[in-house]
């Protein structure tokens, strides 16, 4: 077993004790699917309900850390310098439908900078974590990103686009373009969170989407980069800073998947 450091064991804590409350709404949205109120103001609650567990958890050790949430926006606006980015159901979507495939996930950021993140999935019990200097784990195995040299026998996952997307068009274009040259065809799982861990762990090779929030990608940054994976955020909207384009994947096909869709390459 190895020792985590205090920022960890908060977040992991945390985690743990809002995954329970989330467990059991989870096994409610199949009830949910023929009732009068419908899932979708029951999904609400939920995300409201785990968050506010992981709020009350994270603000016992550190009162004074500042928050961005999915639901409650930043909280302690005052201090910029510490802050925890919280994503209490990555994956709303597969939620809703009862579909196993979402993610609670917290990073620690300080001065600007993702210092640590957990993302755990809590139907199969995955905790992904990393640290800054310290490498990244799943469960407590050490992960690395997979050594797949060419994109062509590359397996990728996507996200989006949304409904009402500005740029629905350019995602077709990119998703289009990376099919004529992966032979397996690129998937899409409906969590940034998971899809960045996986990546991290070597299930999939890179990962691209766009419009993404903060919150959703916090905690994928620093495991993926502790994995030794590569990231690169594209085409930055400076009025919107909470909003990334990414690329991420292992270093060997970065380039190749980067000349697909970014301008730069």
């Amino acid at each position: 077993m190895r020792l985590n450091s205090p920022h960890i064991n908060i977040i992991t804590k945390a985690c743990m004790k809002a995954s329970r409350s989330l467990i059991r709404d989870f096994g409610e949205i199949e009830k949910l699917q023929v009732s009068t109120k419908g899932p979708g103001d029951f999904v609400s609650s939920a995300d409201k309900r785990t968050e506010k567990i992981i709020i009350q958890e994270l603000q016992k050790a550190h009162p004074d850390y500042g928050i961005i949430t999915e639901e409650s926006g930043i909280i302690n606006r005052d201090n910029i310098k510490n802050r925890w980015i919280i994503d209490p159901i990555d994956g709303t979507m597969n939620f809703l439908n009862g579909i196993p495939q979402f993610a609670i996930s917290v990073g620690y950021e300080e001065n600007n900078e993702i210092k640590c993140g957990v993302i755990f999935d809590p139907i199969k019990n995955e905790m992904f974590f990393a640290e800054k200097g310290n490498g990244a784990y799943l469960n407590n195995t050490r992960i690395r990103v997979s050594n797949k040299k060419k994109l062509e026998d590359s397996l990728i996952v996507t996200g989006g686009p949304k409904h009402k997307s500005a740029v629905k068009e350019k995602i077709f274009s990119e998703f289009i373009k990376i099919s004529k040259v992966v032979h397996a065809p690129i998937r899409k799982f409906g969590s940034a969170a998971l899809d960045i861990a996986y990546v991290a762990c070597g299930r999939f090779d890179g990962y691209w989407q766009r419009e993404l929030n903060y919150w959703d990608i916090a905690a994928g940054i620093i495991i993926l980069k502790e994995a030794g994976g590569f990231i690169d955020f594209f085409e930055q909207d400076e009025k919107a800073p909470l909003k990334k384009n990414i690329l991420a994947s292992n270093s060997n096909i970065h380039n190749q998947l980067g000349e697909l869709i970014i301008k730069k390459y």
